[in-house]
Parts: C-alpha cells; sequence; structure tokens
C-alpha cells in the first residue's frame, strides 16, 4: 500500500489548539469496524457503548516537562527537547539552532541551576547531552521545563495539566496518549462501578509519533522505537476478560501497540517489558484488541494507518470525511472516536 492511500483533505481551522473546559466534553465518534456505520455522540456518553465484563486498559505514562528554554555562553538562545534518557546524567535530544548546537557546545538553564554541554550526535541527527545539576532531575524540570506541545499546536497552554491523563503516573514520555486526554475521575469511577475491568499498560511516548511517513510504499517505513511495560495484573486482567468472552478495549493506539507487541498467537499474555517497533497497517491481524478509543491522526501517518487496520481503511476514510463535514476537531487537543 501507497502513503498517498491514507490521504484526506483536512481544513487548518479544524485542528484544536486548546483543550476544551471540561475533559469529557468532547464529541465521541462511533464507529462499526465491521459496516462503518456512524454514531455521533459525545464522551460522556462512553458508559452507553460498554458492557460489564468488558476491559479498558489505559496508558498511565506522564509527560516530561521536556522543552527546556537556555542561554549559550555568547548570549543566543536555545532550546532543547529531551527525548530519551541514556543514563549517567546524558540525555537523546531534539535540539536548536542545529548549527551552534555541535559538541563542545554549552547551554544554562534557570539561573544556571541546570547546565548542559552536547557531547555528540546521533546517526539521526539528534544530540547527546550531559546535564549538571544539584538535587533531583524531575524536580528541576518541573521548575524549568515546558510542556513538548506536538508541532500543529500554536497556542501556549495555560494549564500543564491538562495535557496529562488524570491517572498518568510513571513519568517518562516525549508527548501526551492523547486519547486519554478525555477521561475524568468521575467518569472512570462510574464505568468501573457498572462491571468493566480497569487496567493499565505504560508506554513512553516518543515524538516519533509525530514523524511523517516519508516512503512512497509504507512497507518501507522503519518505526521509531519506545519503551512499554504490561504487569503481571494487568495480563491476568486481559487474560480473564478474553476467557470470559468480555471485550479488551484499547484507550489510545500507545496502548493497542503494547499490548499487540508482547501478546502471544493465542491472544494471552504476561508480565512484559521492552523496547517495541511495531508498526500496525492493513493486513495485520490483532491478537488481544476488539476496540480502540482513540483521536483523529494526521493524513498519512502511521496512526491512521493502524486505525485502518483495525476499521479497513474505506470505514476510516468515509468516517474522517463525516468528521470534517461535522466539523469535529482534530489531533490531541481535538474529540474522539471509539471503534468498536
Amino acid at each position: 500500500m501507497k502513503t498517498s492511500d491514507f490521504y484526506y483533505d483536512l481544513p487548518p481551522e479544524l485542528i484544536a489548539q486548546t483543550p476544551l473546559d471540561r475533559r469529557d466534553a468532547s464529541r465521541l465518534m462511533v464507529l462499526d469496524k465491521h459496516t462503518g456505520a456512524i454514531q455521533h455522540k459525545h464522551f460522556y456518553e462512553l458508559p452507553t457503548l460498554l458492557k460489564p465484563g468488558d476491559c479498558l486498559v489505559l496508558n498511565d505514562s506522564r509527560v516530561l516537562p521536556a522543552r527546556l528554554i537556555g542561554q549559550r555562553p555568547g548570549g543566543g538562545a536555545a532550546e532543547v527537547l529531551l527525548l530519551i534518557d541514556r543514563g549517567d546524567k546524558v540525555w537523546e535530544c531534539l535540539v536548536k539552532p542545529g548549527k551552534k548546537m555541535r559538541p563542545g557546545a554549552k547551554v544554562s538553564f534557570g539561573n544556571g541551576d541546570l547546565t548542559a554541554e552536547v557531547i555528540g550526535e546521533t546517526d539521526g541527527g539528534n544530540r547527546l547531552i550531559r546535564f549538571e545539576y544539584e538535587g533531583i532531575f524531575l524536580e528541576i524540570l518541573e521548575r524549568l521545563g515546558r510542556m513538548p506541545l506536538p508541532p500543529y499546536i500554536k497556542a501556549e497552554l495555560q494549564d500543564g495539566e491538562r495535557y496529562q491523563t488524570v491517572y498518568s503516573k510513571v513519568v517518562g514520555s516525549a508527548a501526551a496518549p492523547t486519547a486519554g486526554l478525555h477521561f475524568t475521575k468521575e467518569l472512570l469511577a462510574q464505568i468501573e462501578a457498572m462491571g468493566v475491568k480497569i487496567c493499565t499498560v505504560t508506554l513512553h511516548v516518543g515524538l516519533g509519533t509525530f514523524r511523517p511517513v516519508k516512503v512512497e510504499n509504507i512497507d518501507d517505513h522503519e518505526m521509531h522505537a519506545e519503551y512499554c511495560v504490561i504487569p503481571q495484573e494487568t495480563a491476568d486482567i486481559i487474560n480473564e476478560t478474553k476467557r470470559d468472552g468480555g471485550r479488551v478495549i484499547c484507550v489510545g493506539t500507545t496502548s493497542c501497540r503494547t499490548l499487540e507487541s508482547w501478546a502471544k498467537e493465542d491472544g494471552t499474555l504476561q508480565a512484559s517489558a521492552g523496547w517495541t517497533n511495531i508498526f500496525i497497517y492493513p493486513g495485520y491481524r490483532f491478537k488481544v484488541l476488539d476496540g480502540l478509543i482513540t483521536n483523529f491522526h494526521l493524513p498519512e501517518s502511521t496512526l491512521i494507518m493502524l486505525v485502518s487496520a483495525l476499521a479497513g481503511r474505506e470505514h476510516v476514510l468515509a468516517a474522517y470525511q463525516e468528521a470534517v463535514k461535522e466539523r469535529y476537531r482534530f489531533f490531541s487537543f481535538g474529540d474522539a472516536s471509539i471503534i468498536l
């Protein structure tokens, strides 16, 4: 299949720039993966689509305030975006301006509470940066760092917690698992009270999520690797759900990719941890997942390809055309869909 097979026309004004005042007030498109039939609801109506015995799988990763703005010794500004912790105070990072941030370049952040030196480059052009500081790095980031919003969001975020899910726990993502942004604690409690099991996995979202597919044939695309964890308790709950005939519904493509990366051919799971670069596109046979809650994704992205693997490319593109026609809000702070 070609990358262009997953193109759709999106008016720029439909790209949501800010979150809604109320998380679960977003719209919810319901897509039947077998027939392509569409219903229009709101996210707070999600419980009407679930059944006792179903299982919701959440990604509990928390976004690092990983965007740092600092000064170079000559007075020029520098921007550093933390990507991967390489250990011993060294991080793989994206930097601006690239030409000024070669090995040996130094940057100071805040009042010098945090300093950094570029010590190398990766094959992909990212920088390896060693940081120097006193105290706990995460506490320094909470004070000096900013949320690393996607490039298509131009507005400043007033409340950093709105780019975190209400159940975020394990710090490590460079971007939010945005399908979960629609949940409130009250909605989760309501869902659990009706007999739906809720469990968590962890996948630390990398910025490769936003990397465009640049090859013509999607078989030639190489996925970025991301670290993920399935706890034993989660594996047990999912295995029990499948055994008893319930549906496993993943909240977000990250939860989906985590389960599908480690599932056995018979759909069973056990506690697992490691790096995954699984690429799911039409033709893939899902081992665990029965349904998916997700936002509306960029044209020609790996995420719209994953959704098309579940519901069929024609159904998905028709649903996206309907979403454009009905003026849904798109991408990270946009509206949601559920595919069942």
